[in-house]
């Protein structure tokens, strides 16, 4: 199991994240981003994969602020750094969070205006960042 450096600041900020406190989650996933060494042979993703999650928390910290246009360019960013994280975090159902995130970039970008046709409903809930589970 890979585990990120401060594993327990890390949980901390997902709770935050599920909880919908972004802003919370933003500040002790980027303190965590920051401890973890900028030369890893062995992870060479692992700080860029953490900037993504750090991202993310930005991204629906903006959309909870009513700021789409933000939220929408950060979420794509975050997305390109998120690609390949499964190596980094292969205890969370990224998955799933691909699937909750490719909704929210339709709402975003249909609030943004860079959409046409009928409007994309808010999804009703956030992301949720969690465990990967398995299929009864």
């Amino acid at each position: 199991m890979t585990m990120p450096p401060n594993n327990q600041d890390f949980h901390r900020g997902l709770d935050l994240f599920n909880r919908a406190h972004f802003f919370d989650a933003h500040e002790v996933l980027e303190d965590v981003w920051r401890s973890i060494p900028r030369d890893q042979p062995s992870r060479p993703h692992l700080r860029l994969h953490f900037q993504g999650m750090v991202q993310l928390a930005v991204a629906f910290h903006h959309e909870s602020k009513g700021n789409p246009v933000g939220a929408r360019s950060v979420l794509e960013r975050a997305t390109r750094n998120l690609k390949g994280a499964d190596s980094s975090f292969p205890d969370l159902d990224l998955d799933r969070l691909r699937a909750e995130l490719t909704l929210w970039r339709r709402y975003l970008e249909d609030s943004t205006g860079t959409l046409n046709g009928p409007g994309q409903p808010r999804p009703k809930r956030t992301p949720f960042v969690g465990p990967r589970t398995e299929l009864p």
